[in-house]
């Protein structure tokens, strides 16, 4: 397993550092030794971590794109622009630096919620916000739309 799968709701504590719940830990099994990369939001106002893994396999896509490229060039360094490399401390928790806090508008009560290639760490009333501005219907129309033609049948 690359990440873990669901929505978890923590803390984070006054110096900055994001208590992972154990169920969190629990399906990351070894990864949660190994290094993560966290960076801004591509979409919004959050955070992204990656599990080394995961970031590694996004750097291999990166080095076969024509590094002679301007355009290429400003859209990776813009991409990688604030990402960090950071680890879970013996207690379980990861310490957010300064400036990704400062970026992702993150204050106590944080939401971190599994996107299959990542995850995203959200300040719990930009969360809310974001996924409360999607209907049930607005939902089930975009995913009817995003996997048609798939079948999940035998």
């Amino acid at each position: 397993m690359s990440n873990p799968i669901g929505t978890f709701t923590c803390k984070l504590d006054s110096k900055g550092r994001l208590s992972f719940p154990s169920d969190f830990r629990e399906q990351l099994g070894e990864l949660a030794e190994d290094y993560f990369v966290m960076r801004p939001g591509l979409h919004g106002t959050y955070l992204e971590l990656y599990t080394m893994n995961d970031w590694l396999q996004q750097e291999e896509i990166f080095k076969k794109l024509n590094r002679f490229d301007k355009r290429t060039q400003q859209m990776v360094r813009a991409y990688t622009d604030g990402s960090r490399r950071v680890k879970l401390d013996a207690s379980g928790r990861i310490l957010i630096p300064k400036e990704l806090l400062e970026r992702g508008k993150l204050n106590k009560d944080i939401v971190i919620n599994s996107m299959v290639t990542s995850m995203e760490i959200w300040d719990k009333e930009i969360y809310d916000a974001n996924v409360g501005s999607l209907s049930n219907e607005e939902l089930a129309k975009g995913i009817e739309e995003l996997f048609a033609g798939f079948s999940f049948g035998a």
